[in-house]
């Protein structure tokens, strides 16, 4: 339990200073035989400030819970 917690609230964290993570994916447009054609497209995923901020809260919340049962 603690180790979740701890995992969710450092993602939390992480999540509102980094608010989007960009990536480069490559597509293979034709591969016959020996001739391959590719294309590089840039991808980038976002994600609200608010949802770090939930993941810390839920994160809390795990420890909170794992610390009654003990």
């Amino acid at each position: 339990m603690k180790a979740v917690g701890v995992t969710l609230i450092v993602a939390g964290i992480l999540m509102m200073v980094f608010r989007q993570v960009g990536f480069t994916q490559e597509k293979k447009i034709v591969d016959a035989g020996p001739i391959q054609i590719s294309r590089k497209e840039d991808k980038t995923i976002s994600w609200p400030v608010y949802a770090g901020g939930l993941a810390v809260v839920a994160g809390v919340v795990v420890l909170m819970v794992g610390r009654k049962k003990m």
